[in-house]
């Protein structure tokens, strides 16, 4: 209690004491207890950006409704709405002082519908002012963005004056409420499983009900829920942002948020969208795209199919557009990518702006071998089993990528000797008796034709190179691709190949033999990064075919390259290039 409240003798007054009261049922309670938080009496009810909670002696109340009213606003604090980083422009309503602003009605309204419908759950105190029958489910942003627009309903307007104020962001960073909160809520989880029993005793969550369906009853998903762990720490899920779900396909270990408060059937449909995440291998296949627009990308492809296969229950507010059916991940990618500030505000089950494929395992991982024959083999094997136990139709697009994962990839060297095969043509080569050949022990005597090249004058195919030679640049790997364009070029009978070194500026090394490129290239520059002039100079070098292809060997630490001929890449695997290439991508290992 503060001193300002304690310090003025009040003893004669009953209601003051219901108001002690109440303050010290509503601040003793766990969830407040990393708060900076302190009572002062007022003529209002209202919570402060710094934690101040002022009251309104004149209010005659009992300590159970003061109990609710001081819970709300600190709630409030909580739930970050008085950070003024969370709130749009049209949030803020007119202004008190240098550093306060009052909330906009149709926020303020829908703030404090956010705070009652948790209230309702929580079971402290009691409510001084009977509530509607149904509360809107919608978070308050989307709510706010809508009574905006319509009007505030009667039942939702706030009875009085607002009860928070929306502070600087200095106030807020100093005093982190949401994450005093945070840290509350799990507190709150781990006391209430310690009084449950240990976890070989408590009672097994509904995330666990619903992997164990599908191990039992649906044969598609079950060999991946059988390799599958599902971590259910509120701690954890705090630290990681996770709001309802994540996946790290390398631990095959599935992060739920058990403060989440799904149903079993909602669970069933989060296990079977971050397993399909995982075995997929949509954290390997983002290639150059943005990481969050990717995953919503694949939100909306996973969700469509779990819908149309009625896998579950889909969760209020998870992505899912009927529009995108019958795409694959990347068309859905190119489709939405073109409106990144709308993007920004979806939300993935991490969260919103978060992705819940996770780039890295929590803790340890099941250490697999090889996470794509693990991946592949369940989903193959699930989709046979299904087939033939008859459990339903499944989505064209899901037959098909999973088909798609009994070929694996080809091996980077393989694909580019094949890139070589279709741009840079070997010289054709025929049998003459010209040039007989006697080689055979058995027959010396009988001549056979020979191979030959003709004698004509013929242009011979050639290739460009620009490479980065960057202080970046890996040298073993540098060493590995220039030994590989090497030796498919030598098995083409390509004498030279033109050579541009890159680093803040171009080096022309001209036409060297392609067998020094692997071994007395001199390479030049350790500087920065620029390659869109070595590509320039080859483009308009008057001695380099029109038609001749160039290959840019970089780490993807460089600037956003515009080529007008046929280009291919060659990275290394872990490398992001930060543009959208147009070429074929050989990512070396």
């Amino acid at each position: 209690m503060s001193r300002r409240a304690a310090g003025r003798d009040k003893k004669a007054d009953p209601w003051r004491l219901e108001a002690l009261k109440g303050w010290q049922l509503a601040s003793g309670h766990p969830l407040f207890g990393h708060y900076h938080r302190e009572l002062v009496e007022d003529r209002q009810t209202y919570v402060t950006a710094h934690g101040d909670v002022h009251y309104d002696t004149a209010t005659r109340a009992d300590a159970a409704e003061w109990a609710w009213t001081f819970a709300h606003l600190m709630l409030h604090l909580g739930f970050g709405h008085a950070d003024p980083g969370t709130c749009a422009p049209g949030d803020l309503g007119p202004k008190v002082s240098d550093t306060c602003h009052l909330p906009d009605p149709a926020y303020l309204a829908a703030c404090c519908v956010t705070v009652d419908r948790f209230l309702t759950t929580l079971k402290l105190g009691r409510n001084p002012a009977p509530l509607p029958a149904a509360l809107p489910t919608e978070d308050e942003f989307t709510l706010s963005e809508r009574w905006r627009r319509t009007g505030v309903p009667a039942e939702h307007a706030p009875l009085g004056p607002a009860d928070f104020r929306i502070g600087s962001r200095e106030q807020a960073t100093a005093y982190d409420y949401p994450r005093s909160f945070a840290i509350g809520v799990a507190r709150t989880a781990t006391s209430a499983l310690d009084l449950a029993g240990t976890s070989k005793t408590r009672q097994e969550g509904p995330w666990d009900r619903a992997l164990s369906w599908f191990v039992s009853s649906y044969p598609l998903l079950g060999a991946l829920a059988a390799g599958m762990t599902v971590v259910a720490d509120a701690e954890l899920a705090r630290g990681w942002d996770i709001s309802i779900a994540a996946v790290s396909a390398e631990a095959a270990e599935i992060y739920v948020n058990p403060l989440a408060g799904l149903k079993t059937e909602e669970w069933r449909f989060v296990l079977a969208h971050e397993m399909l995440h995982a075995a997929l291998r949509h954290g390997e296949r983002i290639g150059g795209r943005d990481p969050f627009v990717w995953n919503v990308a694949c939100d909306y492809v996973i969700n469509g199919w779990l819908v149309e296969m009625g896998v579950g229950e889909l969760p209020e507010g998870l992505l899912h557009d009927p529009s995108l059916a019958g795409l694959s991940a990347e068309a859905v990618y190119d489709r939405i990518v073109t409106d990144l500030r709308r993007l920004r505000r979806l939300a993935t089950l991490r969260g919103r702006g978060l992705g819940d494929v996770l780039d890295r395992p929590i803790g340890g991982g099941k250490g697999y071998l090889d996470l794509d024959d693990y991946y592949r083999n369940a989903l193959s094997q699930g989709l046979v089993y299904h087939q033939s136990s008859g459990r339903g139709l499944v989505p064209y697009g899901l037959e098909q990528e999973i088909r798609a994962l009994d070929q694996p990839p080809l091996p980077w060297d393989a694909r580019l000797a094949r890139w070589f095969d279709e741009h840079v043509p070997a010289v054709e080569k025929r049998r003459s008796y010209a040039r007989a050949s006697r080689r055979q022990a058995a027959s010396p005597g009988i001549p056979r034709p020979g191979w030959v090249r003709p004698e004509e004058v013929v242009r011979q195919a050639t290739f460009g190179v620009v490479l980065d030679t960057s202080g970046s640049m890996d040298t073993k790997l540098l060493g590995k691709a220039l030994g590989a364009i090497a030796s498919y070029a030598t098995a083409r009978d390509v004498p030279r190949a033109r050579v541009i070194f890159c680093d803040a500026a171009a080096y022309d090394a001209g036409y060297l033999p392609v067998e020094d490129i692997a071994t007395r290239v001199r390479v030049r520059g350790r500087g920065g990064t620029v390659l869109q002039p070595g590509v320039n100079l080859l483009e308009r070098a008057e001695d380099f075919p029109r038609d001749g292809p160039i290959l840019v060997i970089t780490d993807g630490d460089c600037d956003v390259l515009r080529i007008r001929r046929e280009h291919a890449f060659l990275v290394p695997q872990s490398a992001r290039l930060p543009f959208r290439p147009r070429g074929p991508v050989f990512a070396m290992k």
